[in-house]
């Protein structure tokens, strides 16, 4: 477990981090929706309204920006777990991984997240629109919770995935097997729901689950 560590650290302090900001800014936005009801009559109710609306978009954007700040700056420590894992089910590592510095692996990592990050924005952004409006704004939450969940497998995939494919190769191998990305990354998203506990184990639980599974495909297509 000590190998978690830092991981573990660097989730709590973005989550405690994100949270606060979120919830500050959910009551500035909330305001600013609900001074585009006119009425005298039903102001204050629109004024709830308006802010829970906004603390739920705010928080989902959050979300999305911690889980791609923790996948980032966890690489150069969860990839090496990727690599126990393999050598525990495999009985040693391929001999045609490349290895990476410590510098490398952050940079991959950034470099992930960050072109993850820029398109679940594009993609989610306009699904968040939906939020305002009635009964369409429950039907959402499926595709929201697809897009959340695809790229946070595909995070917790390229730990393993880094050590074969290049930057190109690993986003057509994610895009092959968008089921076990979603897969994986539903599983990270629905354990961030649980207060404190969630924070502490999705990294850990999810990459050793992402690992196995994508050592798993690995193995297959080598024969």
């Amino acid at each position: 477990m000590e190998i978690f560590a830092i991981p573990v650290l660097i989730s709590l302090i973005t989550a405690v981090s994100i949270g606060l900001f979120a919830y500050g800014l959910s009551d500035d936005i909330g305001e600013f929706i609900a001074k585009f009801w006119m009425w005298n009559w039903g102001k204050e109710t629109m004024n709830r309204i308006a802010s829970f609306i906004a603390l739920v978009v705010v928080l989902i954007i959050g979300v999305i920006v911690y889980k791609h700040i923790i996948l980032a700056l966890s690489s150069p420590f969860m990839s090496p777990v990727s690599e126990k894992i393999e050598i525990h089910i495999n009985g040693s590592l391929q001999q045609n991984i490349t290895k990476k510095t410590f510098q490398e692996q952050l940079w991959r990592g950034v470099r992930i997240s960050g072109r993850n990050l820029g398109k679940e924005l594009l993609i989610t952004l306009p699904i968040l629109l939906l939020k305002f409006i009635p009964v369409v704004n429950i039907l959402s939450t499926i595709p929201l919770f697809l897009v959340q969940g695809y790229y946070a497998g595909f995070g917790n995939i390229d730990y393993t995935l880094e050590r074969y494919f290049s930057y190109k190769e690993s986003i057509e191998f994610v895009k092959k097997n968008k089921g076990l990305a979603i897969g994986n990354g539903l599983v990270f998203v629905l354990f961030l729901l649980i207060p404190v506990v969630g924070v502490i184990f999705v990294l850990p639980l999810s990459v050793t689950a992402a690992s196995v599974k994508t050592i798993e495909l690995l193995n297959k297509e080598n024969g």
